[in-house]
């Protein structure tokens, strides 16, 4: 129900080159960002798919983009690592009509592709266009499985201009259901998921007019900033300042000493400080001391000031 094509080769967490060895060049050199330790971004719906491109075409560090619709195009979309098209197996284009109960039973039907996607990901970035039938209909069954896989989990969906009157209508009913998924519910509640709205009339009051091909761009460059600021510069802090932990208790020639560690942020060779909130990057198993990596989440985005 579901079909791929150039899909990156990924390690999974258990099955990446020398994850396991009984080498003696350290555990901490095995858990690596990108892989270990995965950046997922998903684009569900055509309006979604626009901005995703934006983003792919930064092609940001760590960060994997995947492209998901009932329109068969999808699959012609070479800026995205993975490309899915929520349609029959026979090959023949499907249409969803703008229902979102048919793009509901599509994304249901792809469960297995879907899982594939989101198994073993530790921070998944999910946008939806809201008001047709991929966007408002796959969203809530993708959430879901996204929601039940990957530790953090940041949802942007994207409402339609007043104007566009039925669409904006369906946008508000779409957002209204996510907040029945339950398996995104329960991680809003923990603490490890966020849904933010992208309005495109507020845009009217803040950018006045904005040409139709500068509106992905626009918040393209919204989510890259939440991207980079919640989730890949405190994931590399925190790689790093283990990696400086255990780098002081390696030996003579390369030990920090404790007068020095402090200006480090290193306090050797206790277990190391660490912000108090999660999520909880994954350990490679058997490989030294366990160190739970936990850092702070930001939970908003925040649109770059008006030009």
């Amino acid at each position: 129900m579901a079909t791929y094509e150039a899909e990156r080769a990924t390690n999974d967490r258990g099955s990446a080159p020398g994850y396991g060895d009984s080498g003696n060049d350290g555990w901490e050199n095995h858990l690596r960002l990108g892989q270990d330790v995965r950046f997922v971004l998903a684009a569900v719906g055509g309006g979604a798919i626009r901005i995703g491109r934006e983003i792919a075409r930064q092609h940001i560090r760590h960060l994997e983009c995947v492209a998901i619709n009932c329109d068969p195009k999808v699959q012609g979309f070479d800026e995205f690592d993975r490309r899915v098209y929520l349609g029959p197996d026979s090959g023949a284009d499907t249409d969803t009509g703008g229902s979102p109960v048919v793009g509901g039973l599509l994304a249901r039907a792809a469960g297995p592709a879907l899982q594939r996607i989101f198994h073993g990901a530790t921070f998944v970035i999910v946008i939806g266009s809201l008001g047709g039938g991929a966007g408002s209909g796959a969203l809530p069954y993708i959430l879901e499985v996204a929601s039940r896989n990957a530790e953090v989990v940041s949802v942007f969906v994207v409402k339609p201009f007043r104007c566009e009157g039925e669409r904006r209508a369906l946008a508000d009913r779409a957002i209204g259901r996510l907040h029945f998924v339950e398996s995104f519910v329960e991680k809003r509640e923990r603490g490890f998921a966020t849904l933010q709205t992208l309005d495109n009339e507020s845009l009217v009051a803040t950018q006045g007019k904005l040409a139709f091909s500068r509106l992905s761009e626009h918040w393209a460059s919204v989510i890259e900033e939440h991207i980079e600021r919640s989730f890949l510069a405190p994931a590399e802090a925190v790689i790093e300042a283990v990696e400086l932990s255990q780098a002081a208790r390696v030996g003579p020639m390369n030990r920090v000493s404790e007068v020095e560690a402090p200006a480090l942020g290193v306090v050797p060779p206790g277990p190391m400080p660490m912000p108090a909130m999660p999520p909880a990057l994954p350990a490679a198993a058997g490989r030294g001391p366990e160190v739970e990596l936990t850092f702070e989440v930001d939970t908003e985005a925040h649109p770059p000031a008006a030009q």
